[in-house]
């Protein structure tokens, strides 16, 4: 046998390419076995054609895709993401539930934690998943642009770390989106100059095809092909714009394990409620025997509002491998306006409260806010016609503050010591004119225009009770926070009670989340320490509402030691 020949220098270094190029193009295989790796991904933001329901367009997407590229990390990685815009909008993308520790400049959302990358501008996002794992997403945000750039973002547990339910045998994403035939940019551009409500969405999407109930669609039909006697864990998430939805599986049951990246006590539904913003884990279990059928997957909106809305549904369909699917079974899902489908499932989430997965829920406040949310209008421009309610324009507010953006960020402006004739920190902590929020609406439904925030010291444990209100029609709105989870501790209809219904709080095994419903005419109480440093937005995950308004932000002050304080930004940072 002779003596092995070295490796020249250029075979070597093509191995290493060779193997650089599969741990970008599959991060998942990186660092398998090791905790806290990095993974890059690369997002070119480009204009693609795309056909659904006879339509071609043009629209903006990651990579060519629609939806966008799955993003895949384990806890404690960190994802770096570098986002070149080929478009002649400006875009940003903001990574929906991920805390951002120290890495507030990462957030994504536009004017608020940064500019928008412009046409040929590049920015990196870079940022640790920290102490998190479970289903979340990414989208762009920047007025509509979420309606095609979307993706999911999976992050699994650390290594050698198992779910806290038995090890399913296959996970499948399913992303709940919405289909316009015309450019969402051109609908909502539409709206606010008229000021009436914007044109809604011809289909309902899951990943991307609406299915066999909309004309030209058949072919665009998404199939879950499944083996019997086996588990599926599947991550739902609800990326549509303007609507939460109802779904359900003919003749399943599914589990629910987790919602908002946060494990929750297993419970048994056939019915799932699922707001724009939201994610939702279940366990499917396949029946025993292959039947000879096949199975709908069905989702429709939820909707209590006097506007107008997308009421189409949705079909997918479940297939077993070796059935010869001669019939196909479909479920039934409650009225569009059932509200107490609603409550009976949000009242059964429960966080695990386990000395794994604890609770720490602020059992005393030291902040207390009383926030109403809802519609409202503006007068109408001198020298034009309006759509709006009685010729006004349509808007939306938090406690009657209809948050106008600046033309520069908030965290910019905070962290430089520059916020004059940016913002302004007097958002009041409870509504300057109380009325019957649930009740008959007040003669002057006008909203007031403003861009102010609330200030927070560093490690403030914060309560805000979310009140919904009937102008313009009572509805539910999926509110937001960037930069927390925060723990749901009640929920009720009409007008909160301060004095009774903080008896019934649950400070047990409150559910842990991100977004939460605020009730069609009711409230929601939610708690979460304030212990991330910057600029944090919070908003109805309804783009409608969004860009009318409902809309906030919090500062949270830096805190006393290094790992309390925000960090200065990257040399990257988009400029406005």
């Amino acid at each position: 046998m002779g003596a092995p020949v070295p490796a020249s220098p250029g075979i070597l270094l093509t191995i290493l390419l060779f193997a650089m190029s599969c741990l970008w193009a599959f991060p998942e295989v990186a660092g398998a076995k090791h905790a806290g790796i990095t993974r890059h991904y690369k997002f070119n933001i480009k204009l693609t054609n795309v056909t659904r329901l006879c339509h071609t367009k043009s629209m903006v997407t990651v990579n060519g895709k629609f939806p966008g590229p799955r993003v895949v990390a384990r806890e404690g990685d960190r994802l770096v993401v570098k986002v070149v815009n080929h478009v002649p909008n400006n875009i940003s993308i903001h990574w929906h539930g991920i805390r951002q520790l120290q890495s507030g400049w990462a957030d994504g959302p536009a004017y608020i934690t940064q500019c928008p990358i412009q046409t040929n501008q590049t920015y990196v996002y870079n940022f640790t998943v920290t102490g998190q794992r479970g289903t979340l997403f990414w989208h762009a945000h920047l007025s509509w642009l979420r309606a095609s750039v979307y993706g999911p973002l999976i992050i699994f547990p650390k290594p050698n770390v198992s779910y806290p339910f038995a090890k399913p045998h296959k996970e499948v994403t399913i992303m709940l989106g919405e289909w316009f035939n015309a450019d969402p940019e051109a609908v909502i551009r539409q709206a606010l100059q008229t000021g009436g409500g914007p044109n809604v969405s011809e289909a309902y999407t899951f990943n991307g095809l609406p299915g066999p109930l909309y004309n030209c669609s058949t072919n665009n039909t998404y199939k879950l092909k499944v083996k019997p006697g086996n588990t599926y864990l599947l991550r739902l998430i609800n990326a549509a714009l303007n609507d939460e939805l109802f779904f359900s599986i003919a003749n399943h049951t599914f589990t629910v394990v987790e919602v908002d990246a946060t494990y929750v006590k297993p419970f048994e539904t056939n019915l799932l409620v699922i707001t724009p913003g939201q994610t939702t884990n279940v366990l499917l279990k396949t029946k025993p025997i292959a039947p000879n059928a096949s199975f709908y997957m069905l989702a429709r909106p939820y909707f209590t509002g006097q506007g107008t809305f997308d009421n189409t549904t949705i079909a997918g369909i479940l297939e077993y491998e070796t059935s010869s699917n001669s019939t196909t079974f479909k479920p039934t899902l409650p009225p569009i306006n059932a509200t107490n489908a609603v409550a009976n499932f949000t009242r059964k989430l429960r966080s695990l409260a386990n000395s794994q997965f604890p609770v720490n829920v602020p059992r005393t406040v030291d902040n207390k806010f009383f926030f109403t949310v809802g519609l409202g209008n503006s007068p109408c421009p001198k020298n034009q016609t309006c759509q709006g309610p009685n010729g006004t324009k349509f808007s939306a507010s938090v406690n009657n503050i209809s948050m106008a953006l600046p033309s520069t960020a908030f965290l910019q402006s905070y962290f430089f010591k520059k916020s004059n004739g940016v913002y302004t920190s007097d958002f009041p902590s409870s509504p300057l004119h109380p009325f019957n929020y649930t009740g008959t609406p007040p003669n002057n439904t006008f909203v007031t225009n403003g861009t102010k925030l609330v200030v927070l010291p560093f490690n403030t444990s914060v309560e805000v009770v979310m009140q919904g209100t009937s102008i313009l029609g009572a509805e539910s709105h999926p509110l937001h926070l960037h930069g927390f989870n925060f723990y749901v501790v009640g929920e009720g209809f009409g007008n909160f009670d301060p004095n009774n219904d903080p008896k019934n709080f649950n400070l047990v095994d409150p559910v842990e989340r991100n977004t939460v419903g605020v009730p069609s005419g009711g409230w929601v109480a939610i708690r979460f320490h304030a212990d991330n440093p910057g600029v944090w937005f919070m908003h109805c995950h309804f783009d409608v509402h969004l860009s009318w308004g409902l809309r906030m932000a919090w500062i949270v002050l830096d805190g006393t030691l290094p790992s309390q304080k925000l960090p200065p930004p990257p040399s990257d940072l988009p400029k406005c």
